[in-house]
């Protein structure tokens, strides 16, 4: 792609989203629908003004990485474990139940048994990106609603990776790389506590004066991390975690975290334009009439699923309900489990849309649920509290 193209692309993604974006404002509708909308129109499907939808989702996916960062700056290591181990059952129970209800959907509906299979472990995350947007800064950094949902996510990433490498392997006809998967991590998670401990806490002092150079700093040690475990076979968004969680252990990081948050902001307007981009409008009509129903019955399953296991692990019932609420979506990674499925052979287009289709409904659902229900960055009661 050359660079007249790359301007003109992310020139009309910033211009269409930002004008849809504001209009979703002044309508006080959730501005991730205007960002969404703007890739159904730009995207290949509807007008086809963007072109480079590849390299604007690889530009986008730097915004997952930031994310998961700075969510991972505001988790201590110590702390993190402590909340894995109470959000265990709850993670477990909640992506069988989710898994067995989508794919017996798919089955009641038709699709091939392995196209079940596929649809009901897409449909058992919940969406990290999602739940952190709409999650105010003070719940999620200094508040146990922002730790229990972060570790439930974080745990279900880690599924999903799992179920991503086992894809790969079954696609390769070897699971020797799957069954490395848990070395690499420990040996990832080894290798960024050290460096962050001898060697960036060290440049982070000498430089703490110059606020630029922190922030380059920060970001270097972010995106080395998600390259260094993409190239290990993770995935960067894991890698960018790491990094997150080990500078977590730094006083510097609630500094870092809030100067960053317009860089993760700005890409993540690309993540979600691609995810309205890739809708295929023909295969996807073909199936609106079951994504519909999927999803409704996943976002009236998943908050009702989440509030019982929470009581059971002895949350007040105003905590368990806020928390099943926001965690009542489908994930990102369902799109990249449905698109990866579809390139490999095991998932055949039609289910791939659909599975696409379902979560994009979630998606903009919650958001209308959580925006209008729950305080928000996004909402009239984030921002009185935010």
């Amino acid at each position: 792609m050359n660079s007249e193209h790359f301007f003109l692309d992310l020139a009309f993604v910033v211009a269409i989203a930002g004008g849809l974006s504001w209009l979703a404002l002044m309508l006080r509708q959730p501005v991730i629908l205007g960002y969404i909308l703007c890739g159904i129109l730009a995207g290949p499907f509807g007008f086809g003004l963007v072109h480079g939808i590849q390299f604007v989702d690889e530009v986008g996916r730097v915004g997952i990485a930031l994310l998961l960062f700075l969510a991972g700056m505001t988790l201590h290591p110590v702390r993190l474990a402590q909340l894995f181990r109470q959000t265990m059952v709850v993670t477990a129970v909640s992506s069988i139940c989710c898994a067995l209800l989508a794919g017996g959907f798919a089955w009641l509906w038709q699709f091939e048994w392995r196209e079940c299979v596929i649809i009901g472990l897409a449909c058992m995350f919940s969406s990290t990106i999602l739940v952190v947007k709409l999650m105010p800064t003070t719940a999620l950094h200094h508040q146990h609603m922002g730790a229990i949902c972060i570790a439930i996510l974080i745990a279900q990433d880690l599924l999903a990776i799992a179920l991503l490498m086992f894809l790969a392997g079954m696609a390769s006809t070897s699971s020797q790389s799957f069954l490395l998967l848990p070395v690499k991590a420990v040996g990832l998670i080894s290798v960024a506590l050290v460096i962050e401990q001898f060697v960036l806490r060290w440049m982070l002092h000498k430089s703490d004066r110059f606020h630029e150079t922190l922030l380059l700093l920060s970001l270097a040690w972010c995106l080395s991390l998600a390259m260094l475990a993409e190239w290990l076979g993770l995935s960067l968004e894991a890698g960018a975690f790491v990094a997150g969680v080990a500078m977590a252990r730094n006083p510097i990081a609630c500094f870092l975290s809030e100067r960053l948050k317009p860089f993760r902001d700005f890409f993540l307007v690309l993540f979600f334009f691609v995810l309205g981009a890739r809708l295929n409008l023909f295969i996807a009509l073909g199936v609106l009439a079951p994504a519909i129903l999927l999803a409704l019955l996943l976002l009236a399953a998943k908050p009702y699923m989440f509030r019982l296991l929470l009581l059971r692990t002895g949350e007040p019932p105003a905590f368990a309900q806020q928390a099943g609420l926001r965690l009542g979506q489908s994930s990102e990674f369902a799109l990249i489990l449905a698109t990866f499925a579809a390139q490999t052979g095991v998932l055949a287009e039609r289910a791939s849309q659909f599975v696409q289709l379902v979560t994009l409904i979630t998606l903009i659902a919650s958001s209308y649920i959580v925006v209008f229900r729950l305080p928000t960055p996004l909402g009239r009661k984030g921002l009185q509290q935010d």
